[in-house]
């Protein structure tokens, strides 16, 4: 089972960071969300510890389950969530003001608004 843990958590790492490097805003975003779920997983696969669930009363001389690990897991997801919503709503503003999702793109529209302002043409949207 940890084999099998080991191996999607390697298998979401590294298709994360691939799209990372991407030149598609998109394709970096979703890049992000794979690697905060590894992150997930390797969290839940590091402290995986099996037993009764950690409620009062405890049965003596059974083991309990770790709850802290849970409790992590959780707290990463709400954080990837927010992460993820922020980094879409900034492509989606970046996408309405230039019109393109591709970084090549996006920085000759850098480059233009640079030399608009230098010369004085430049008027915000």
């Amino acid at each position: 089972m940890n084999l099998a843990f080991a191996l999607v958590i390697a298998i979401l790492f590294g298709m994360g960071a691939t799209l990372l490097l991407k030149s598609d805003l998109i394709r970096i975003v979703v890049g992000m969300v794979l690697i905060s779920n590894a992150a997930n997983l390797f969290i839940m696969a590091s402290g995986l510890s099996r037993g009764q669930a950690p409620l009062y009363p405890l049965q003596d001389g059974v083991p309990v389950s770790d709850p802290l690990v849970q409790a992590m897991t959780l707290t990463a997801i709400v954080i990837s969530f927010g992460i993820t919503a922020l980094l879409l709503s900034i492509a989606y503003r970046v996408y309405l003001s230039v019109r393109s999702l591709e970084l090549e793109e996006l920085e000759a529209a850098e480059e233009r608004e640079e030399v608009e302002q230098e010369r004085g043409e430049w008027r915000p949207i």
